[in-house]
């Protein structure tokens, strides 16, 4: 009898088997493929065979060395194939593995063809009954046995013929007798079976459960599929001088460049950031890239060194080509930025653009006069002309606002909402908005909530896939877990900061803090509100010639930005007698200077009055109308104000500001206790370094005014009585030192005395002998500054964003230090910290912390919930700081990419790959380990199973809610309670580490137990019903979503199938944590 079988009406291949194969069979059977669950369908004809003979007509552990794709394809579907995913769900692998492996050790010879061979059959022989052949499409598989739905098209030609078949029995002993072309693979095929029935250590899961998680972003680190060697980019200087963290940010920046035309590198201060770019500059310039480097003015010289014949350049072999501007270049349209012409510079014509410390581009704030530079660098530059790749550095892209990314991304999108689209990302605006939703919902947590793993919980999926696509961050914690450190040196210890608390006055006659704050509230600041004085019929005009309309339809008027300069004033005053009574005194008197000269001008202001001219029509930059205006950018018609009224408010202030001006004049130097308690602090450390003979010191104060004051006091006295050299650095013009051959004016001249070793001085200065010990600096030095001979640094005051406080300490605090430890010392307010906290709160009020400079964003002026809890969260991180040094990313509170991003779980994998690379990439999917919790190391976590599942059908949405589309991690306790769900991917992994890495051995006792409870794997029904809970809360939780969805903005997600099969999902590994 002859028929065709295709698996459908014609009837089913795997029942034909069932029926033909009898007791004593012998079976020869031609396959591309084989696997465990066809074996478990043929189960009881199989057990009866006689012997088989099973030839694999593709190559299939013939190769160790160089396999191929689809022999490795064909070699892990032995665990089940993806149509077969419905069988390895019911987690009876390890048992149907081990009994498969007996059978093949007792009756069956297995050999494989080295080249292929498009044949496929099986010929059944029976001592008593017909012999049966099937040729075709009889792979030995559950999909094309028809066991489960295949898509792929079967058709096998059917007969019982004895001659016929004994035709098809000699063509197949034709080519299993042929040595030259066949292989023996019996022990390798029972080898990779014993991979499936044997005992595995919770690490080993834990790795492959990343392998097949990450595996397509492995790519991002392989240096040979980015960097072509052909460019000859590893043979120059730069690639050569670093380390391997740092080349490894540079694969991974070169990556996202080429996929998606942008990267933010991150890492946090002191690990290289420019190094790194330069290498990512040197691979682009060598593919005949123009680049252009925008750094800070202040750290111009950190970038144009690299492009110079120069002694201190030590990439003088690469000979780099870049041009570079300042950020200030972006507001100028003509005169010189160095050789560069500005008026004739070809913005538009760069493929490569490196923003230096790219966070001072993170607002897009609103101008109605004129372009911004933001706005000048996305249109003119970005844009424009050629297509522009965009690579950004800052170590804190992220503070406490979510929306800080936004506009920085903007850039590498070139603004397109959809341009992420590849990575998942269908709408870059709504995920960031999402994000900000929910980091403001965050914030109004309590105190015991408002955690890093609570936002992480709270944060949107494709939030953490647009941060994975576009950043590499890297911080301290991760080089000292994943790189070797005696191999890129070492960072110093910190120690535990000094804090100091000195009285302003040590005669106590100068008023309280609290004293002068309620004089500073008293003050009108009338000289800097000039609108709030319009007469009343003036005030439309104005308000159309100043009013702005930003994002949206909000108005923010001139008004509005009066009122928040006049706070950040009152901030001002308090912060500088906070820094030195000098610098009070020095403010105070401007003020008063300032309005002198108003009342001057009210004074006189009948002697050139026109009640004819409005605002509207002069021109406000001729000097012919000088007289009659008061304001610098806004200017104001003297004649437009009630003058008597703005006449009395600056006399008022006047009275008051000299008052206070008349005490802190009295508090000379010898009775400015805070100058004392300094003088003797840098004499013990000069006289007892902390390190071998180092007795260097910088001084950091948030003023140009302190920071004179303090070198005019400590300059010439240290020199005499401890025999060292000072310098001063403000950036403003006053820099100076007294040791003899300094070019004041050369700032990286004076830091190269200072810090002659981080510096390479002897390549510049061969022989200078003496060096600067004491440097006075504001902030111009605080960010991309390398001053690491130094170990002492001292906060003369605390500025207001303590992340600033942290980004000082990176100047000494850096990889590669010659310093055992280093010293931090703060400088405090003579009050406690949280009286001095509540007394900022109310010198600025409702806009305490508003950033003037901001006000393009969303929400021009934000609630009172929102300043409360932004203080907390400054009063967290200052009191932070009075205990310890910490990371930009620990700070208490505050959120770091490296808390957003998937990094440290792929630097595991890449690390685990370098010795282990063959066996994990031939691990089939579907096993599992057995992990203890521990609960000295974890607490509150019950016992269940991490599934680890990766779709293979159904809807799109449900992919959405994985970060790790299109893997899904879910942990299920054992009374089917989800403790993590699908959406805490990282929670998950976080867990999944802790309770696996270093787990690298079985646990008996675990296993024994496991044995018990399930009958030896014959009962997994528990188990079962484990994992069928998990797939239906994720098919379950997209209904919920999609229900959500119909009552938000934007397309819902509902569709008319969301509950989707358990065979949706394909089972990649599970732990059992007991």
């Amino acid at each position: 009898m002859q028929k065709v079988l295709d698996n459908k009406s014609l009837g089913l291949i795997g029942d034909t088997l069932k029926e033909d194969i009898r007791s004593n069979s012998k079976l020869t059977i031609m396959s591309a493929y084989f696997s465990i669950y066809a074996f478990q369908e043929l189960k009881k004809q199989l057990l009866k065979v006689d012997s088989v003979k099973l030839l694999f007509t593709e190559p299939t552990f013939t190769n160790t060395k160089e396999k191929s794709e689809m022999q490795m394809f064909r070699e892990k579907g032995i665990a089940g194939f993806e149509d077969e995913a419905k069988f390895r769900n019911q987690l009876n692998q390890h048992k149907i593995a081990k009994e498969c492996a007996e059978w093949l050790r007792e009756k069956v010879e297995v050999k494989s063809m080295k080249h292929s061979s498009p044949m496929s059959m099986i010929n059944i022989l029976n001592p008593r009954h017909n012999d049966v052949n099937l040729f075709g499409s009889t792979h030995f598989t559950s999909g094309y046995l028809g066991f489960t739905y295949s898509n792929v098209p079967t058709a096998a030609n059917y007969t019982n013929d004895n001659v016929a078949t004994e035709q098809y029995v000699n063509l197949f002993e034709s080519h299993w007798s042929d040595p030259v072309h066949l292989k023996d693979v019996k022990e390798s095929l029972l080898k990779h079976l014993e991979v499936l029935h044997k005992d595995h250590s919770p690490e080993f899961i834990y790795f492959v459960t990343l392998y097949h998680i990450f595996k397509d972003y492995l790519d991002e680190l392989d240096e040979e599929a980015i960097v072509k060697s052909k460019t000859g980019f590893q043979d120059t200087s730069i690639w050569n001088k670093l380390y391997k963290f740092q080349r490894d940010g540079v694969l991974g920046a070169i990556d996202k460049l080429e996929k998606y035309n942008g990267c933010i590198i991150a890492d946090s201060v002191g690990l290289g950031k420019t190094f790194e770019a330069l290498a990512v500059i040197k691979y682009y310039e060598l593919r005949n890239d123009r680049v252009l480097v925008l750094s800070p003015k202040k750290l111009r010289e950190n970038w144009t060194i690299y492009t110079q014949n120069d002694k201190r350049n030590l990439l003088a072999d690469d000979r780099f080509n870049y041009d570079v501007l300042n950020h200030t270049d972006l507001s100028r349209y003509q005169g010189m930025s160095a050789d560069i012409n500005l008026e004739t510079v070809n913005w538009s014509n760069y493929d490569l653009i490196v923003i230096d410390e790219s966070h001072n581009f993170r607002n897009n704030e609103a101008r109605k006069d004129r372009e911004t530079r933001y706005q000048r660098l996305m249109n003119k530059v970005i844009k424009s002309g050629v297509k522009t790749k965009v690579l950004m550095l800052s170590a804190t892209p992220l503070n406490n606002r979510m929306n800080d990314l936004k506009n920085q991304m903007a850039f590498i999108t070139e603004g397109k909402d959809d341009a992420l689209e590849k990575a998942g990302i269908s709408s870059v605006e709504s995920s960031l908005r999402k994000a900000q939703v929910a980091f403001n919902k965050w914030l109004k947590l309590g105190d015991e909530e408002r955690n890093t793993d609570k936002l992480l919980e709270m944060l949107n999926t494709d939030y953490f896939k647009l941060l994975d696509s576009l950043t590499i961050a890297r911080s301290r914690k991760h080089l000292e877990k994943y790189y070797d450190l005696k191999k890129i040196g070492k960072f110093p210890k910190r120690l535990k900061p000094i804090n100091i608390y000195p009285p302003i006055d040590n005669k106590n006659e100068f008023p309280s803090m609290e004293q002068v704050n309620k004089l500073i509230n008293r003050l009108n600041l009338s000289a800097y509100a000039p609108l709030r004085y319009l007469l009343p019929e003036k005030r439309v005009e104005y308000s159309k010639k100043y009013d702005t309309v930003v994002k949206g339809s909000t108005i923010l008027t001139q008004a509005d930005r009066e009122n928040s300069l006049i706070h950040l004033m009152r901030v001002n005053l308090l912060k500088r007698m906070e820094s030195s009574i000098h610098s009070f005194g020095l403010t105070v008197s401007k003020l008063l200077q300032s309005i002198d000269n108003l009342l001057d001008k009210l004074e006189h202001y009948k002697d050139y009055s026109d009640q004819s001219m409005s605002i509207s029509d002069i021109d406000l930059e001729d000097d012919e109308f000088e007289d009659m205006l008061i304001g610098a950018k806004v200017k104001v018609l003297i004649q437009d104000l009630d003058r008597i009224k703005w006449k009395q408010a600056l006399e008022d202030d006047k009275e008051n500001l000299e008052e206070i001006l008349r005490e802190a004049f009295k508090v000379q130097p010898y009775r400015d206790e805070k100058l004392q308690e300094l003088k003797t602090l840098i004499q013990d450390k000069v006289n007892n370094p902390i390190n071998n003979n180092n007795k260097k010191v910088i001084v950091f104060t948030a003023f140009a005014d302190t920071a004179k004051y303090l070198y005019d006091n400590i300059a010439d006295w240290s020199n005499s009585n401890l025999n060292v050299h000072s310098a001063i650095v403000t950036g403003s013009g006053q820099n100076k030192s007294n040791m003899k051959g300094v070019r004041a004016k050369d700032i990286n001249g004076v830091l190269t005395h200072f810090s002659p070793n981080s510096k390479n001085r002897d390549t510049l200065y061969p022989d200078a002998k003496d060096e600067i010990d004491i440097l006075i600096a504001t902030d111009c030095i605080s960010e991309g500054q390398n001053l690491q001979d130094c170990d002492y640094l001292i906060n003369y005051d605390i500025h207001w964003n303590p992340v600033r406080i942290v980004q000082r300490f990176g100047r000494i605090d850096r990889l590669g230090s010659t310093n055992d430890q280093i010293q931090l010392v703060n400088f405090w307010p003579n009050i406690e910290l949280d009286e001095y906290i509540n007394l900022e709160a109310r010198v600025t009020g409702r806009m305490a912390l508003m950033d003037v400079s901001a006000t393009g964003e969303e929400n021009v002026i934000e609630g009172k919930s929102d300043k409360m809890n932004d203080l907390e969260y400054r009063r967290k991180q200052l009191f932070q700081l009075q205990d310890e040094v910490i990371d930009l990313e620990k700070m208490s509170g505050g959120l770091s990419i490296t808390d957003l991003t998937l990094n440290d779980f792929k630097m595991d994998l890449v690390s685990y790959m370098e010795e282990n690379k063959e066996l994990i990439e031939q691990t089939p999917a579907g096993l599992h380990a057995l992990a203890k919790i521990n609960s000295n190391e974890i607490d509150g976590i019950d016992p269940g199973i991490i599934f680890c599942l990766r779709q293979i059908k159904g809807e799109k949405d449900i992919k959405e809610q994985s970060a790790l589309e299109p893997y899904f991690l879910v942990y299920i306790t054992e009374d089917r309670r989800i403790e993590f769900s699908h959406v805490k991917s990282k929670q998950i992994l976080d867990l999944y580490r802790h309770l696996s890495l270093g787990k690298n051995h079985v646990h008996d006792n675990l296993v024994d137990l496991f044995k018990d409870e399930t009958d030896d794997y014959e009962d997994m029904e528990k188990y079962q019903a484990m994992l069928t809970s998990a797939i239906n809360f994720i098919v379950g939780k997209n209904e919920e979503m999609g229900m959500a969805s119909l009552f938000s903005i934007g397309e819902s997600s509902l569709s008319n199938d969301s509950f989707q099969k358990a065979d949706d999902f394909e089972l990649i590994s599970y732990l059992v944590v007991k």
